[in-house]
């Protein structure tokens, strides 16, 4: 009992130090507008990333996706909060019992054949196990932290407290619509059951496809806190970055496509792709694909969503303004100008810049890894700051997170290919007219709701 009652109380204060530490940042933000005095930026970032990093929690994941969105965050703070990495200590192997025991009933552990004390990875919201079923099945048990329900409304009192000081500060976006969709993510994200049906969802969309691996979903052992996946082999994608370019292409292609042709077909993205969500397995000694490892931040779009996509697409690729237009009013902009459209077109072309060019290149095409976006980025935040502010949909908050992620995954390998052809591919197998025709039939196979 005292080690489950340690556990409790080190999360407790380790969220009454971030809210301390925010509070004192705060203070400092409000004094200057109050008197005047200049503020350095870089130095309450760093206290900022600090306060956050401490938490290891939800709010630093928040934290990490608000910092691909231009002017979302002051610039100074959004550099900081990317750096930011999750790695959440560890329960302990008595808590370990304790939470199997509440998910699984007292007799859990002879229900698997074997099962390891020591957590094979450790995240935001939970820790994987490996283990062995009856049936001698290998398998990952994800098993959620205790009390993240209340963790995570907890996060999104801080979050409100980092947007209320932005709001004060003139900025270029108003992102009453970002903190709907993030609070909305995140509850959903404590739903393992949710994401069960997820995997599901990406095991029909990829079926048959040699180079994307999805896990397989063992009902019997998972709960809403306890998610069984099948075990999937692989070796880190970053083991790859140096391996010969058709390696690298054969890995990057698989990528893009995992990205790409959910959205395509159903209307579906994975919105957070990062490194650790990847793993590459191997055919006959030689790298043939990747391995999808994580549902919990699956995001479904309206169907009317995936046509503006599409649309946006189409009128920078082939300069018909009132097609642009179009689509960022079917996405949900309101009130545009003419200014404002253009410098939404500015990020419009960084995040489809790879699509729209029909030719063999990089994804970065000669830009720096450590610079890519960023020159776009800080010319946004600047018109944005002249012309705004502009109100952004939620459904763009996502949407932005997994282009950048993806592009952030896809540097390392410095892939070479024809992008516009494989997105073309896509447009032309599944047409957006009947992705809502497509996209109902798949989240009814599956139970998921409809957007």
């Amino acid at each position: 009992m005292d080690h489950e009652r340690n556990s409790f109380s080190g999360r407790a204060s380790r969220y009454a130090r971030v809210g301390g530490n925010m509070s004192g940042i705060a203070a400092k933000m409000i004094g200057s507008r109050l008197f005047g005095t200049e503020l350095d930026h870089d130095k309450n970032a760093l206290e900022l990333a600090r306060a956050l990093g401490n938490l290891k929690g939800p709010l630093m994941k928040v934290a990490q996706l608000l910092s691909t969105i231009p002017d979302a965050l002051p610039p100074e703070y959004a550099a900081e909060l990317a750096t930011l990495q999750s790695n959440a200590p560890p329960m302990g192997y008595p808590f370990v019992k304790r939470r199997m025991a509440a998910e699984l009933g007292p007799d859990w552990l002879k229900r698997f054949r074997s099962f390891d004390k020591t957590p094979a990875a450790a995240a935001s919201l939970g820790q994987v196990h490996r283990a062995v079923t009856l049936s001698g099945e290998d398998v990952a048990c994800k098993l959620q932290y205790p009390n993240m329900d209340s963790a995570i409304e907890a996060d999104l009192s801080q979050l409100g407290i980092v947007f209320n000081l932005h709001k004060r500060m003139r900025p270029g976006i108003d992102t009453t619509d970002i903190r709907t969709e993030i609070a909305d993510r995140l509850r959903e994200e404590l739903d393992y059951e949710r994401e069960a049906r997820a995997a599901r969802l990406y095991a029909i969309t990829f079926e048959g496809d040699p180079a994307i691996r999805i896990p397989s979903v063992d009902a019997t052992l998972s709960t809403r806190r306890l998610l069984t996946l099948g075990w999937l082999d692989g070796t880190r994608l970053l083991e790859y970055k140096d391996a010969p370019l058709e390696t690298r292409n054969r890995i990057a292609k698989a990528l893009f496509r995992a990205y790409w042709h959910p959205f395509a077909d159903i209307g579906v993205i994975h919105g957070d792709p990062h490194l650790g969500n990847y793993t590459v397995f191997e055919s006959d000694g030689a790298p043939a694909g990747i391995n999808l490892l994580d549902y919990g931040c699956i995001r479904i779009f309206p169907a009317s969503f995936v046509t503006g996509v599409v649309d946006l697409y189409e009128g920078l690729l082939r300069g018909d303004e009132a097609r642009v237009v179009s689509a960022y009013e079917t996405w949900g902009f309101r009130g545009l100008s003419r200014d404002l459209i253009e410098i939404l077109n500015i990020w419009a072309r960084f995040i489809y810049g790879p699509i729209l060019d029909d030719r063999v290149r990089t994804l970065a095409d000669g830009t720096k890894p450590g610079e890519y976006g960023r020159k776009e980025a800080f010319k946004v935040h600047q018109a944005l700051r002249e012309k705004g502010p502009v109100r952004v949909p939620r459904e763009f908050v996502f949407m932005d997170r997994a282009a950048v992620g993806l592009g952030a995954v896809l540097l390392h390998l410095q892939a070479e290919l024809n992008f516009f052809e494989i997105f073309q591919a896509e447009l032309a197998a599944y047409p957006p007219a009947e992705v809502g025709t497509r996209q109902a039939a798949a989240l009814d196979a599956v139970g998921l709701p409809h957007p």
